[in-house]
């Protein structure tokens, strides 16, 4: 996909498939194109050029009232209360028992107590499960979340994170940007790296970090170097011979490594 807005090119061929069931990370640098990606898949936005497919089949409005969107700047309404709302949303989306599907998301995701105030009296990161709550009352078959970890506590992450991996187990696509790339590597199977509205690399993430090869770490005689290279016993017979190794292992780049070499 394609867009632009005036001379400045937000996207140019951005292209990547999201199977079913998979965590996808969608990272990149501020104002690389994460967003605007994002409002395409949704129809926020058109595409200049290109188009978006969901099991193999073009998106019309029928299709996109079928995807969870959770958006970077958050859409409640400050005050409505809780349960109120996702009973109104779920409604929207045509949910026969929009009650019974307010109540399962607002009990998974530990909002029970406060299923009767309002959205402005929550903190910020009960704000965000009440919008993430949002975006799966009507059980969709895509969720696309921009951000959605940003402000929460550790415990705010883990029951995001777990929820997220629960729901892609059923089968369903979850697509997500984040700057927090250990969540992204912890949970994702596979992640699209955009720069300047360019992909730079995209793939499962074991298969990007196996293609980077091999670093080691190696400490002789008190002193850490890091070396690259395929052959292990090569660069140990070569470490040893330099003095006393007391340390020697192999490590793979981390997703962070990563993204620093790709958007450089």
């Amino acid at each position: 996909m394609a867009r632009s807005y005036g001379d400045r090119v937000a996207l140019d061929g951005v292209s990547f498939d999201v199977a079913p069931g998979q965590m996808f990370g969608f990272v990149g640098p501020n104002g690389a194109g994460k967003t605007t990606a994002m409002r395409i898949v949704l129809g926020v936005l058109e595409p200049d050029r290109g188009s978006v497919e969901f099991n193999g089949g073009p998106v019309d409005l029928a299709v996109r009232r079928r995807f969870g969107y959770m958006p970077e700047e958050r859409g409640l309404y400050p005050k409505m209360r809780v349960r109120t709302q996702l009973e109104y949303l779920a409604s929207l989306h045509g949910v026969q028992d929009a009650a019974a599907a307010a109540d399962g998301w607002i009990s998974r995701l530990g909002l029970s107590e406060r299923a009767g105030d309002r959205v402005e009296q929550l903190s910020l990161g009960n704000q965000q499960r009440v919008q993430l709550a949002a975006a799966l009352v009507h059980e969709p078959a895509l969720l696309v979340l921009d951000e959605p970890f940003s402000g929460l506590d550790p415990v705010g992450v883990d029951v995001l994170s777990g929820v997220l991996a629960e729901y892609a187990a059923t089968g369903v696509p979850v697509v997500f940007s984040s700057h927090q790339l250990d969540l992204v590597e912890r949970l994702c199977d596979a992640v699209a790296i955009i720069k300047d509205g360019r992909l730079v690399a995209s793939g499962a993430v074991e298969e990007l970090r196996a293609a980077r090869g091999a670093t080691f770490r190696v400490v002789v005689d008190g002193r850490e170097r890091l070396i690259e290279g395929a052959d292990a016993d090569a660069i140990l017979d070569a470490a040893r011979s330099q003095g006393s190794v007391t340390y020697f292992a192999q490590e793979r780049p981390t997703l962070t490594e990563l993204f620093r070499e790709a958007v450089a």
